[in-house]
């Protein structure tokens, strides 16, 4: 079994313009993903988009510092865990249109299991 997981995180002040949101990965139904594919110049990848569904759950983490990190796991070969995390930037609605723009770092990982 591995995982990809990705820890993201503001470099640069608080995450005031467009903080991230992450859906409850057990609010999804696999009708909900979309294969979606990354053409880059040389080769073409391929993602999951997601469907909206009002059973979705989303949670957003707005004003994150630069002292807080976000895991979000990516993927999960184990066909029994939760196998995908939905995530994006948001605006909420009302929410001010003047602040500077985030600037954040997220890496990858590997986690490999016994």
């Amino acid at each position: 079994r591995f995982a990809v997981v990705n820890c993201w995180k503001p470099i640069h002040g608080a995450a005031l313009d467009a903080p991230l949101a992450v859906c409850d990965a057990q609010t999804i139904d696999s009708s909900d993903m979309l294969e979606t594919d990354l053409r880059y110049t040389d080769r073409t990848g391929e993602i999951y988009s997601f469907a909206h569904s009002e059973a979705h759950r989303w949670f957003y983490y707005p004003e994150m510092t630069t002292d807080e990190a976000l895991l979000i796991k990516g993927y999960d070969s184990a066909p029994d865990r939760a196998r995908f995390t939905a995530h994006t930037a948001i605006r909420p609605l009302g929410s001010n249109r003047d602040l500077p723009p985030r600037q954040s770092l997220e890496v990858r990982t590997l986690a490999f299991f016994d």
